[in-house]
């Protein structure tokens, strides 16, 4: 993470006016970004998910913010601070808003980045409806507990459990009106940033594939190069999928007036990235054998992350929205996003 400060990434998703690149925040920096989420997400999957998460607080208080909130943002952002957006709570203990919206209580899980993260994005219930809040998170106050992340793979995202309980929230803290996080096309259309983050591991597990291939000899044994030559096919599919899921997400003309067209479009990138992450690492697991399931190959631990990532809420959804859309849509099939 401090590398990317030093390289002025974690400035980069603001807008220009505030001193950025306006990747995710203009649309002309649409394509930027998703190169940025790719290659990190290449490089490594744990990083590429923490600035993912970066990304996306950052343009929600820039578009939702007061232009006070955006500014103050925008210069923690300039000077090193990690953002993130932590949603996921369970029922009976979640983040509450209380005693005249000045107080809270409960917390949140599977926060990423939790201990690193010092400027973090929540929904919490307050008295009137879900509020966004933007809260402040020294180092060191000992509200994350990183020992309940024991999932096989993400290790080195920093994920754990924080308590927000009895911190006071300041007169600040409140980012847009009740219901602003839930907002579509955003909340579910932004979905194409991870997907663009779960593409960069894909074309990490194909490139370890080759790289295997390579180095072993064995890129001449026909059976080797077809299943080399699917795992290229998925990767380019999913590349395809999510440059079209990003345009339509973020370009004004491609998404038009309806959200329910770019939701259903980014729905179904969900789903086509995740078969096409399943199938490479399967094609590359049979390829090169049990020397893929042991450490420290690198294709282990990428796979290992890769499955872990993919498992996004709500898959299911996912798909038979998409599916009830398009069998609304007056639309024939093939023109219901075309362009």
């Amino acid at each position: 993470m401090a590398a990317l400060g030093r390289a002025g990434l974690l400035a980069a998703p603001l807008p220009r006016a505030l001193g950025g690149l306006g990747w995710g925040s203009e649309p002309e920096g649409t394509m930027p970004l998703m190169r940025a989420l790719r290659r990190i997400g290449r490089a490594s999957l744990p990083l590429g998910r923490l600035f993912e998460g970066h990304v996306n607080a950052l343009r929600l208080v820039a578009a939702h913010g007061t232009p006070d909130q955006a500014e103050a943002a925008a210069a923690d952002a300039r000077a090193g601070c990690l953002f993130g957006v932590w949603a996921a709570e369970r029922p009976e203990r979640g983040l509450v808003l209380e005693e005249g919206m000045r107080r809270l209580r409960g917390g949140k899980i599977w926060c990423s980045g939790a201990g690193l993260v010092e400027r973090a994005l929540a929904p919490a219930q307050a008295p009137d409806g879900v509020r966004m809040l933007l809260l402040p998170l020294p180092k060191g106050t000992g509200r994350a507990d990183l020992s309940v992340w024991t999932a096989s793979g993400m290790r080195a995202s920093g994920t754990g459990n924080v308590d927000f309980g009895g911190m006071e929230v300041g007169p600040g803290a409140l980012i847009g009106p009740p219901g602003t996080y839930f907002a579509q096309p955003g909340f579910s259309g932004g979905a194409w940033r991870f997907l663009a983050v779960h593409l960069g591991g894909i074309e990490a597990v194909v490139e370890a594939l080759r790289r295997h291939l390579d180095a072993t000899g064995r890129g001449g044994d026909p059976h080797q190069q077809a299943r080399l030559g699917q795992a290229v096919t998925e990767a380019e599919a999913a590349r395809l999928w999510v440059r079209e899921a990003a345009w339509m997400a973020e370009e004004p003309e491609a998404g038009g007036t309806d959200p329910a067209r770019v939701v259903a479009y980014v729905d179904l990138a969900r789903g086509a990235v995740e078969r096409a992450g399943l199938a490479v690492m399967e094609l590359a697991q049979r390829s090169i054998g049990l020397g893929a399931f042991l450490r420290p190959a690198a294709i282990e631990r990428i796979a290992r992350d890769l499955a872990t990532y993919l498992r996004q809420p709500g898959p299911d959804r996912a798909l038979t929205s998409a599916a009830q859309h398009a069998l609304a849509a007056p639309a024939p099939i093939g023109e219901l996003w075309e362009r």
